[in-house]
């Protein structure tokens, strides 16, 4: 059977993959593309989110450049666990402390104060950077399977609607992808929480999945 030209591009640009038991030579192909410089879309607890190598500038400047980011704003990442702190953060404050061991992994983006060791492009030259580490299978998978952080930008063009099935995001960059993972619909709605802790006090910057409510429990309880 001949396959139209469209059919063509989403046969090579996008793979189904189980997110609840990812196939792990799925996940080591996604991660040789972000290891050699690509771009990966990956579905996450929330929205779709393109995967870079957080220390290649190349490939953080394509995301940038697709996403038609204001490259003042910086791009947030997420890592496989805690150890990875210390090569990205330069202080964890008692308030992020608290907050990692109740919300992580999950929904919570953390900013903080950005290592010397981080690319300047990361953090939109703030000298911060926002992180966590994912609950979702494929998202944690993949970064597992990298080695290192990678970046959890969401999978849109900037100030529009986050997107939340991988159709979605082919038609939205086509050929800029090297690879769709198609992990189903995601929960979508809303996005990550995020709170900057490099501030002082600490500042809840954009409610999402978790409420207000709960985090301003753990700042506050952090002060004493």
């Amino acid at each position: 059977m001949n396959l139209s030209k469209r059919d063509q591009l989403l046969r090579n640009r996008i793979e189904k993959i189980d997110s609840s038991k990812p196939d792990q030579p799925l996940i080591f192909k996604a991660a040789q593309i972000i290891t050699a410089g690509g771009i990966v879309a990956y579905p996450t607890e929330t929205f779709y989110g393109l995967g870079v190598d957080a220390f290649n500038v190349h490939a953080i400047e394509r995301i940038y450049y697709i996403k038609k980011r204001d490259p003042s704003k910086p791009i947030l990442v997420i890592i496989e666990n805690q150890r990875y702190l210390k090569e990205l953060v330069s202080d964890v404050p008692p308030s992020a402390r608290k907050l990692i061991k109740r919300f992580w992994p999950g929904p919570l983006t953390i900013i903080f104060k950005a290592s010397p060791k981080v690319p300047a492009i990361l953090t939109g030259n703030t000298g911060t950077i926002g992180m966590r580490i994912s609950n979702h299978p494929v998202a944690l998978e993949l970064v597992r399977a990298v080695g290192r952080p990678i970046t959890a930008t969401s999978a849109n063009i900037s100030g529009q609607l986050g997107l939340v099935n991988a159709l979605d995001v082919f038609k939205t960059f086509k050929h800029q992808l090297d690879l769709i993972l198609d992990g189903g619909v995601t929960q979508g709605k809303k996005g990550t929480t995020i709170v900057n802790i490099a501030l002082d006090p600490p500042r809840i910057v954009r409610e999402g999945v978790i409420s207000s409510k709960e985090i301003q429990q753990y700042l506050v309880s952090s002060k004493g």
